[in-house]
């Protein structure tokens, strides 16, 4: 690789690194060293199962690929380097006339299992069952409720309250109603995801109002995608609100390409990232397995349903939803793939 490929490589936010015929590292793009947190000169020469945390899963994909360009795919490979902490990617090893070029695709280190497999068929059955008892006492407290209001117009702080359980039962009904009967999805179309993010920042801003600063953090190259632009707001707009609702002070809707990405058992050569970032508190640790999994909530006034809708909706278009979070630092991340006709 002569001095102006690895100055153009340089400039690639995907991790790339080279390894020789032996398997040792030959080179790697600033991207991979900033992502690994450890220099290049430290990593040259270095062989590549000293970073693989599952040797020797790296070292027999190279050896699968002994053709010229052949190339082996790799998914949630786990990297770690000394003393650093673990890093999770899917990886494209690609081989070479010099030895392999290996590509990374940086993942959230918690990005849950996949809830269709953790939830059995027989708990959906039985959350469907009990929703569905729910309706005749919930139309019970709605009727006492209004036969409450009747009885109580002249004491305006029993209206209040028997307002308050009106609400809350309109409130119950409605995601009784979205968890048994959930609109079917819409005919796809192109769209600009700054648009979608457009009118989740001005919803999200009208709910928040001074008290959070929402941060736009847009690449204006993207081409569109195809999809549903209500869903996608819905998807979106959770992903604030639960941003909102962990006491961040700041959120930040980002925008990104991708190349070569690996969403699910699919390559795509382009795909928008759109991040979701803040500051807030974090999801609990003790949540970040099961925190896609329906009625699971780290607050006790949440409904346990956005995330899981989110994650939905993402699969409806063919992408996928995943979490890295810290307290202080919580990013959800929204991968969509770009048709190819138009990456």
């Amino acid at each position: 690789m002569n001095p102006t490929e690895a100055a153009a490589f340089d400039h690639l936010a995907t991790p790339m690194l080279w390894l020789d015929g032996q398997g040792a590292i030959r080179d790697c793009n600033a991207a991979f060293s900033s992502w690994l947190s450890v220099g290049k000169r430290r990593l040259q020469g270095v062989g590549i199962d000293q970073l693989d945390h599952e040797h020797p899963r790296l070292h027999d994909l190279c050896r699968q690929c002994l053709q010229p360009e052949e190339r082996m795919h790799a998914l949630r490979v786990q990297l770690r380097f000394a003393e650093q902490r673990e890093r999770f990617a899917d990886a494209i090893v690609v081989r070479e006339a010099e030895g392999w070029r290996i590509e990374w695709h940086p993942r959230a280190e918690f990005d849950g299992s996949d809830p269709a497999l953790a939830l059995p068929a027989a708990l959906s059955v039985a959350l469907k069952g009990l929703a569905h008892e729910l309706r005749n006492p919930l139309a019970g407290l709605k009727g006492a409720a209004q036969l409450l209001q009747k009885k109580t117009q002249e004491q305006p702080q029993s209206q209040a309250l028997v307002t308050l359980i009106e609400n809350e039962v309109v409130r119950l009904t409605q995601l009784i109603d979205q968890f048994m009967h959930p609109a079917p999805p819409k005919a796809q179309a192109p769209l600009n995801i700054h648009g979608v993010l457009e009118t989740v920042r001005q919803l999200a801003d009208a709910e928040a109002g001074w008290s959070v600063k929402l941060v736009r953090d847009y690449d204006p190259s993207l081409p569109e995608v195809i999809g549903d632009a209500d869903r996608l707001t819905q998807a979106v707009l959770n992903l604030v609100r639960n941003a909102l609702q962990s006491g961040a002070g700041e959120v930040v809707l980002r925008t990104r390409a991708d190349h070569q990405v690996q969403i699910a058992d699919r390559l795509s050569r382009l795909a928008i990232r759109v991040e979701i970032a803040d500051n807030g508190r974090g999801v609990p640790e003790d949540l970040q397995e099961q925190i896609f999994l329906p009625l699971v909530s780290g607050r006790a006034e949440g409904t346990g349903l956005g995330l899981p809708l989110a994650l939905q909706i993402a699969r409806e278009h063919q992408g996928s939803l995943s979490f890295r979070s810290r307290p202080g630092h919580t990013v959800f991340t929204l991968l969509l793939p770009v048709p190819e006709e138009n990456a």
